[in-house]
């Protein structure tokens, strides 16, 4: 573009765009007015105070972060606030708390499914949705029979959880504990 000019800085619409969003958070309907580029996590962590969902990676690698939303895991540093107009949506702080453990959040603390304890808010929830998409006959990469209701195993755990990182390396124990809540033997 020969002979274009920059617009003058007067003429620039640098200001963010703000939306509002509406959403149920672990049980409480939260309004907010939000920049259009807010990830449900920064969302939760900067505007609720929901601190318990971690910044791991920031690009949907490592899992920290996982939320549930309208039942189902996701990565909230992948996803717009925005986009979750009118959904439900649980982090860490609400399936249990420290006077009344949910399930699994207790059968990490029998099972010692944490280390340092940065990655376990997303293990716990990730973990909690799993068990659920199993139970609703989801099948995964490592169902042997797609017919067939997947089964909890170890094998199954550990693909469905392939996507929560923890580099101390509780694995096994992460293992134990779900299977634990599930009712199962891996």
């Amino acid at each position: 573009m020969v002979g274009a000019t920059a617009p003058a800085a007067s003429e620039r619409t640098d200001a963010p765009i703000l939306a509002q969003v509406t959403f149920t958070v672990n049980g409480q309907r939260r309004d907010l007015e939000l920049d259009t580029r807010t990830s449900l996590l920064d969302a939760a962590r900067e505007h609720l105070h929901l601190t318990g969902s971690k910044k791991g990676c920031d690009h949907g690698q490592c899992g920290a972060c996982t939320m549930i939303v309208d039942g189902r895991r996701i990565n909230a540093c992948l996803t717009l606030a925005i986009m979750h107009q009118g959904a439900e949506i649980i982090t860490i702080e609400g399936l249990g708390q420290p006077d009344h453990l949910h399930p699994m959040q207790a059968a990490f603390v029998r099972h010692d499914g944490y280390q340092c304890g940065y990655c376990t808010p997303g293990q716990i929830c990730s973990g909690v949705a799993v068990l659920a998409e199993i139970k609703a006959g989801i099948p995964s990469h490592v169902t042997a029979d797609l017919e067939a209701a997947p089964q909890v195993t170890e094998a199954e755990i550990r693909e469905r959880m392939s996507g929560n990182i923890c580099r101390c390396g509780a694995y096994s124990n992460i293992v134990e504990a779900m299977t634990e809540v599930a009712g199962a033997r891996a």
